[in-house]
C-alpha cells in the first residue's frame, strides 16, 4: 500500500462530504448506476477526486460503457490511482483508489476499448468534474501555451 500524501479524519470527511460521497469512498461503498452526476457527461475537462481533489481522469479517455457509471480508458497517468484486488459480494475484482488519498473509486475490467482495453467503472460520488472552462479561467500555472 502506498504512503498517503494527503491524509484525512473521518469527522473532516463527514462534514465535507455527502452521505453517498462518504459511504462511496470512505466504506468502499457504490451508487446505483445511470444516478450520479457525471456518467453522461460529455462536456471537456477533468475528474478529479472529490476527498483530496487530486486529478484522476480525463474527459479525454471517458466513453460510453452503457454501465451507468462514468468509465474511462486510462487514468491522467499511472500514478494517479493505485489498484488492488477485491474478493467481495463473492466475486474477484480490482478495486481502484485514489493514490494520493486511498479513496475507493470504483473497479477496473478488462472489457474496455482500444487503446488499454480497460474499463476503469467509477462512481460519479467519487468524482468531481471541472469543464476545461473552468481549468483555463482558473490555471495559475507560470508556464504560457
Amino acid at each position: 500500500m502506498t504512503e498517503r500524501t494527503a491524509t484525512f479524519t473521518p469527522e473532516e470527511l463527514r462534514e465535507r462530504l455527502t452521505p453517498m460521497q462518504f459511504h462511496v469512498t470512505q466504506e468502499a461503498g457504490t451508487e446505483r448506476p445511470f444516478t450520479g452526476e457525471t456518467w453522461d457527461n460529455h462536456e471537456a475537462g477533468a475528474y478529479r477526486c472529490v476527498v483530496c481533489d487530486a486529478e484522476l481522469f480525463s474527459s479525454d479517455t471517458k466513453f460510453e460503457s452503457g454501465s451507468g457509471w462514468p468509465s474511462f480508458t486510462e487514468p491522467v497517468d499511472g500514478g494517479a490511482v493505485e489498484t488492488e484486488s477485491d474478493r467481495s459480494l463473492g466475486m474477484i475484482r480490482t478495486e481502484v483508489m485514489c493514490r494520493s488519498c486511498g479513496a475507493h473509486l470504483g473497479h477496473v475490467f478488462p472489457d474496455g476499448p482500444r487503446p488499454t482495453g480497460d474499463r476503469f467503472c467509477m462512481n460519479s460520488a467519487s468524482l468531481c468534474f471541472i469543464s476545461a472552462d473552468d481549468e483555463d479561467a482558473t490555471d495559475t500555472s507560470p508556464i504560457a501555451g
